[in-house]
């Protein structure tokens, strides 16, 4: 039984101008520990690939917290919801701390997809209940 559907399409120029404001802060303020470490290899390498690094992970996070239907407040927040990926590149969505707690309690499943463009990013996120 779906729980709840989000969607987010995030302008990467946007994200680039905050990132020239904030710098490295706001990439600290949204990405988890090991995304951080993902963004910082790809943005040390090509520095436009870790910008739309940055865009993907912020427009899932917005999408996830949509489905779940909370926004950006308690048990949510950036930087307990992780999106990696599998092996075969698969973006899955990964909790920690309440959030996980408060999700597993729920009886939730999430399902996420990322892409992006030349200037967008876009994000889809289904989270059903538990049969």
């Amino acid at each position: 039984m779906i729980y709840g559907i989000g969607t987010d399409i995030c302008d990467i120029r946007r994200i680039a101008a905050t990132f020239e404001r904030q710098g490295e802060r706001f990439a600290q303020k949204v990405l988890s520990d090991a995304e951080l470490a993902v963004w910082r290899a790809r943005s040390a390498r090509w520095p436009k690939r870790g910008l739309r690094y940055l865009a993907t992970r912020f427009s899932a996070k917005e999408a996830f917290s949509k489905a779940v239907g909370m926004g950006m407040r308690m048990p949510m927040s950036w930087r307990l919801c992780e999106i990696a990926n599998e092996r075969s590149g698969k973006p899955v969505i990964v909790l920690h701390g309440v959030l996980k707690q408060w999700f597993d309690a729920e009886g939730l499943i999430a399902h996420v997809t990322v892409t992006d463009e030349t200037d967008y990013a876009a994000s889809f996120v289904v989270v059903e209940r538990r049969p």
